[in-house]
């Protein structure tokens, strides 16, 4: 099976139907020439006075678990000696959490404190908000839940800003009236 040759009407007609979605889309409060990206978030180490969850490392391990889930998988994985699952139930803030660990599971461990930090996916580039919400719904495995679109201005960028103004304001509908203009 061949592709069929793609003909200048149909590339008119893509940019006449871009242009209409260019000119009728949200801003998200930036300016031209806009652009969206995928916006997600991760979560970072951090001072512990800007801590928002812990994260508990075990060299024995060499691995990191979120500590409350770290905790609940414990409590419904493993059985307890009587003194051990006393201490468990005493538990009540990250301190006693890691005291804890430290006895009964690996005495190197150590809390990390991190935080929620919102940052910019690598390799996302889209004209339209409407092709970034689809890419991401497409593509949900590659990102978080909280993975949004995230609108940005090609600041200082003269090339990009007259190519957005000229998709944005030509008359491509005027090509595809005038049949004599076939190239």
């Amino acid at each position: 099976m061949t592709d069929k040759p793609r003909s200048w009407q149909e590339d008119i007609k893509f940019l006449v139907e871009l242009q209409k979605e260019l000119n009728s889309q949200a801003n998200d409060c930036q300016a031209a020439p806009r652009f969206w990206t995928v916006g997600d978030y991760k979560w970072v180490e951090c001072l512990e006075d800007n801590a928002e969850r812990y994260y508990v490392y075990l060299p024995s391990a060499g691995e990191s678990y979120e500590i409350d889930s770290y905790l609940l998988d414990i409590k419904e994985d493993e059985e307890f000696e009587d003194d051990e699952q006393t201490e468990f139930n005493e538990i009540d803030c990250e301190i006693s959490a890691i005291e804890w660990i430290q006895k009964y599971r690996d005495e190197g461990a150590y809390l990390v404190p991190t935080k929620k930090e919102h940052f910019i996916r690598e390799n996302t580039m889209f004209l339209t908000k409407a092709e970034a919400k689809q890419h991401i719904e497409m593509n949900h495995y590659h990102y978080t839940d909280e993975a949004h679109t995230y609108a940005m201005t090609a600041w200082r960028a003269p090339k990009v800003e007259r190519l957005v103004k000229i998709l944005n304001e030509f008359d491509f509908q005027a090509l595809l009236q005038d049949e004599g203009n076939n190239p």
